[in-house]
């Protein structure tokens, strides 16, 4: 019997923890401080509060002229105190355990209640929201019971009405408003008492929220002018909760406080709006979430994250994170507006607009808009905005500004590159551009414009053998590398095809070279060359099948049969500009 009750006694202790708001933060507006600051701007003296109490602020810039002149001198004085004393008490503060945010808050006002029902199973309140400077009844101000997660928005009288079912010896309502400090009553199930103020423990917590959902067009669609109007005038309050159900965003288990509540499980028929998930949301159509996302989100159609991911997201269409993602991106399109430590899989495009440290695979282009340190995998194209320290993968176009690793693609660019660029054409603006002009024992004048960089750069070639009975004309594509000794010696090794035309195009005529070509700088911009060559000569033209005029024998008379073909000995000498 005494297990039984222990066992009854934890379940209804985490079932109560569940519908508490988070408290796990450290008591910031508790701390000393001690500073003194002469003729410095608030934006400074709000630094040199964070930093005497190892916290942050939070707050919107337009809260105050950051560059207001102030002198304030304090002692081991409460960080709320000199919140207040530098504002003039017109700042509301919440904080957590990083944050303090700020919040204007000049203006005051209370609850005043018109009629209060009592009833089995049912307690009804109904009345107004007052300025209490000047009487005015407030229109669009939230009324809430934290505990039981009920809500209203007052009408344009001021007037709000709530029902709660269930016994309760205590209902405590709180109003919020933007610009307004919040106000709390306690209001006791016997209507013989009179409603008293409530000294809220939880009034200085708060979690730090963006308005990311709301700004964005297509929440603005989904979102009605309640809901909006709900999170400017509750911007921090967290609730946990095991479970919710919506039909659409406001149509939920939790009414308008959705957007206030983070859930374990989140089930939405067409669409839902939470504060975040801390285990698995699955919606029909779209799944919009205020804050963090932890495990797994599904939808139909989009996802949209204000804060960040940790887990897996699945969009039929779009996933887009407002802060940083890490885990798995499944959709059409995926985009994060913070870091990426994540795999993107996309069947159009992934989108990181900070730094990548995961792997983006799409069927048409990845952008990472900062660094990439992983892998990029595109059927079309990818581009790194500044710094690749991984791999970039397509199958026709790459960027990186700054090259360090490696790309594989039909076209590479970079503005500057110390890495490797493997593809048809290697463009590296501030790299390696050269022209070099040659003569070998084949063809005797050819031109070949090299790019890229030292480590591999593209070579592109044309020449011509200028004699009256065995004229050549060729073209063809390579790749070299330069191994450097000195500012003045280098040795190159290139590789290189190239289609000989013998007066007709009947016949493919293949010449494959490698040749090693001891370079030697002569001054800036021009270097002298030559080495040895090794040809090998790939063609089924029978002999005498040139044209009149063009060269009949491509093989000297000393050579080599591989396989049917052709090779030999051969020598290279030019000269190289730029």
């Amino acid at each position: 019997m005494h297990n039984k009750l222990i066992i009854i006694f934890l379940i209804w202790a985490g079932i109560c923890k569940a519908q508490i708001p988070s408290s796990n933060y450290q008591h910031n507006l508790s701390k000393l401080v001690t500073f003194n600051i002469k003729q410095q701007r608030v934006e400074t003296v709000l630094q040199e509060i964070s930093r005497a109490g190892n916290f942050y602020f939070a707050y919107n810039g337009a809260l105050f002229g950051q560059d207001s002149i102030v002198n304030l001198q304090v002692k081991n004085m409460p960080v709320r105190d000199v919140i207040d004393q530098l504002f003039n008490g017109k700042v509301d503060y919440k904080e957590n355990e990083k944050y303090i945010i700020l919040r204007y808050a000049v203006n005051h006002l209370t609850i005043e209640p018109e009629n209060i029902t009592t009833a089995e199973n049912l307690y009804a309140i109904s009345g107004y929201v007052i300025d209490t400077k000047t009487g005015k009844k407030l229109k669009q101000a939230s009324v809430y019971e934290k505990r039981l997660l009920q809500s209203a928005l007052t009408d344009d009288n001021g007037y709000f009405s709530l029902k709660f079912k269930g016994e309760h010896t205590a209902i405590v309502l709180t109003a919020s408003k933007e610009t307004y400090r919040d106000t709390a009553l306690v209001f006791l199930s016997s209507v013989s008492f009179k409603p008293k103020p409530f000294n809220d423990p939880d009034k200085e917590k708060g979690t730090v929220f963006s308005n990311t959902i709301e700004d964005l067009g297509i929440a603005k669609f989904f979102l009605s002018s309640k809901q909006r109007f709900q999170n400017i005038n509750i911007p921090n309050f967290l609730a946990t909760t095991p479970f919710q159900a919506s039909l659409t965003p406001g149509l939920s288990s939790h009414g308008m406080m959705s957007a206030s509540v983070v859930n374990k499980v989140s089930l939405n028929v067409l669409g839902g709006y939470t504060a975040g998930v801390d285990g698995v949301e699955v919606a029909g159509l779209f799944n919009l979430t205020k804050g963090d996302v932890k495990s797994v989100q599904v939808a139909g159609v989009f996802n949209v994250i204000g804060g960040n991911l940790n887990g897996i997201q699945v969009g039929g269409l779009m996933n887009n994170v407002r802060g940083n993602a890490n885990g798995v991106q499944i959709s059409t399109t995926n985009l994060v507006k913070g870091n990426t430590a994540a795999i993107q899989i996309s069947a159009l495009g992934n989108v990181s607009s900070n730094n990548l440290k995961g792997i983006q695979l799409a069927g048409f282009g990845n952008v990472a808009s900062r660094n990439t340190n992983g892998m990029q995998i595109a059927a079309f194209g990818n581009v790194t905005s500044r710094t690749l320290r991984g791999v970039q993968l397509a199958g026709v176009l790459n960027y990186a500004k700054n090259n360090k690793g490696l790309q594989i693609g039909l076209v590479n660019i970079a503005d500057s590159s110390s890495g490797v660029s493997l593809g048809l054409l290697n463009i590296v603006k501030n790299g390696y551009h050269k022209i070099s002009i040659s003569t070998n024992e084949t063809i005797n004048a050819n031109i070949a414009l090299k790019t890229g960089n030292d480590k591999l750069y593209t070579i592109f070639l044309a020449g011509k053998n200028y004699d009256d009975t065995a004229k050549i004309e060729t073209f063809g594509l390579g790749f070299g590398h330069d191994f450097i000794f000195s500012k003045q010696v280098s040795i190159a090794a290139e590789l290189s095809a190239q289609q000989l035309h013998l007066g007709n195009w009947d016949y493919a005529n293949i010449l494959t070279k490698f040749q090693t070509n001891l370079q030697i700088r002569l001054f800036n911009g021009f270097s002298i060359f030559g080495g040895p060559t090794y040809n090998y000569y790939i063609s089924k033209a029978p002999a005498g099948s040139s044209a009149t005029g063009y060269k009949q024998q491509i093989a000297p008379a000393k050579h080599q049969v591989y396989n049917g073909y052709k090779g030999w000995l051969g020598w290279n000498a030019g000269i190289t500009i730029f």
